[in-house]
C-alpha cells in the first residue's frame, strides 16, 4: 500500500492544454514515487495525484517537483494571488482498496 500521497490542482490557458497534458505525460517518476496520475476535473483545470512509499520520499521529491513544474508553469493560470498556479496538499493514505 502506498503511505504519503500528495495531490496538486492547476487550472491551464484555454490555448495550452495538449502542452499541459503532454509535459504532464513526460512527467518522470521521482525518488521515491510509486506512481502519479492526472486526472482532468474540468474543461480547463486538473489534479496531479502522487503516491509515495514514505513521507521522507515526498520531502526530499519536492525540491525535483518544483523544477519540473518551473518547465511548464507558463502555460497555467493564477487560480488565486494567495495560492499561484498551484493548490497542493499532501497526507498520509488511510485507506486503500
Amino acid at each position: 500500500m502506498a503511505k504519503y500521497s500528495n495531490v496538486v490542482r492547476f487550472r491551464v490557458k484555454q490555448e495550452c492544454i495538449a502542452a499541459f497534458e503532454k509535459a504532464y505525460r513526460d512527467c518522470p517518476l521521482f525518488d521515491g514515487m510509486l506512481s502519479q496520475l492526472l486526472i482532468r476535473t474540468d474543461e480547463r483545470q486538473y489534479c496531479g495525484i502522487g503516491f509515495w512509499g514514505s513521507e521522507d520520499a515526498l520531502v526530499s521529491a519536492r525540491p525535483a517537483m518544483i523544477a519540473f513544474l518551473d518547465n511548464f508553469r507558463d502555460l497555467l493560470e493564477e487560480i488565486s494571488p494567495e495560492l499561484g498556479v498551484t493548490d497542493a496538499v499532501s497526507g498520509p493514505v488511510v485507506v486503500e482498496n
